[in-house]
């Protein structure tokens, strides 16, 4: 197989953990006979230093060109410092989901064994988690009409239409079809007239599939349900904002937000993501886990390109560095290795090893 991947490693560790993801892609290819070719483009803090435009045109076209699109992190202190900035990084990454029409994020939140003592939550709330959170992403608050009136009062406008939901509200289900056969729609419908509309939308949609149970719950209920009982999840589906919200809450069951992979999907494009920031602390120093980035990487081969084997090699590999403790700082202060290290790891375990249940 022959694909094109654009590479958008972006600001902060984004380069440094990107490098590692294209280290274990290059090892698949090699193991598989695959050739994955790769171009990099410029997006965030660092394109607006070189172009003073976040989202160059350049990039569009790579992206568009792309087979998908593999993307690190975005971000700047001197941006995130300065609040009169009229250009900021993060406008880079809002013009290229609109730009792709990326609506649909995938976010999967899963608990490993061997991580289950770097989580601030207890072992028995803990264990056995996993579900996925689908959260749309190119509506709703973020993408509405802001402003300040004469006044001096700001306002943000939060619209959705029923073609918006519906479309991730299919995903969500043919999602759930596939695992527990649960879909927890999260709003508040108790106050919002756009939370009304998506549940009327996603409990007709449902009617289809009486086979899958849907609940629907408040969002301040289902942030706290996270926290206090996380293993009653399957798939989440919501709109943007509180996706945002309560997917980065999810982040703290896996003990660090350097495990978090991440998937954004549209019609024609797709972006893969760990979800954390730039971390511009770490910088530059190859102590910042690549895992995030890493299993991206094995979700990009498994729903851009339908190679489920090299996927699962991946994750197993994954899995097998955990095991045997070789993990970044943040998972382990006392024995750890580099960001580099657990690349070469990762790619080495992807290549050699044999897994007999694959």
């Amino acid at each position: 197989m022959k694909k094109k991947i654009a590479v958008l490693p972006g600001d902060g560790i984004g380069p440094e953990v990107t490098a590692q993801s294209i280290k274990v892609l290059n090892a698949i290819a090699k193991r598989f006979n695959h050739e994955f070719t790769f171009e990099e483009g410029l997006i965030g803090a660092c394109a607006i230093d070189k172009t003073g435009n976040p989202f160059p045109e350049e990039t569009l076209k790579l992206c568009k060109a792309a087979d998908a699109i593999l993307f690190g992190a975005i971000g700047d202190p001197k941006y995130d410092n300065d609040p009169t900035a009229k250009v900021r990084p993060e406008q880079g990454l809002l013009a290229m989901r609109k730009a792709l029409n990326l609506y649909s994020n995938i976010r999967p939140v899963k608990c490993y064994p061997n991580l289950i003592n770097s989580s601030p939550l207890k072992k028995e709330v803990i264990t056995g988690v996993d579900f996925v959170v689908f959260r749309e992403l190119t509506g709703g608050i973020y993408f509405g009409e802001k402003g300040r009136d004469k006044s001096g009062k700001a306002f943000d406008m939060c619209t959705y239409s029923e073609e918006e939901i519906l479309r991730i509200t299919k995903l969500a289900f043919e999602a759930a079809k596939e695992r527990k056969k649960k879909v927890t729609l999260v709003d508040k419908a108790n106050v919002l007239e756009t939370s009304r509309l998506w549940r009327e939308v996603v409990q007709n949609y449902a009617k289809k599939f009486p086979e899958i149970k849907l609940d629907c719950m408040f969002v301040d209920n289902a942030a706290m349900k996270i926290i206090q009982n996380p293993r009653d999840f399957d798939v989440i589906l919501t709109e943007n904002m509180f996706g945002d919200i309560i997917s980065d809450e999810a982040s703290v069951i896996t003990g660090s937000l350097g495990m978090l992979p991440s998937a954004s999907i549209g019609d024609k494009s797709a972006l893969y993501e760990p979800i954390h920031g730039s971390y511009p602390q770490a910088a530059g120093k190859n102590i910042a886990n690549p895992l995030a980035s890493i299993l991206s990487a094995a979700m990009l081969l498994e729903l851009s390109f339908h190679l489920t084997v090299e996927s699962a090699f991946i994750q197993r590999a994954v899995n097998d560095a955990i095991s045997t403790g070789f993990v970044t700082e943040d998972l382990n202060s006392i024995k750890n290795y580099s960001t580099s290290a657990v690349g070469d790891k990762i790619s080495e375990l992807v290549f050699h090893e044999v897994f007999e249940t694959l």
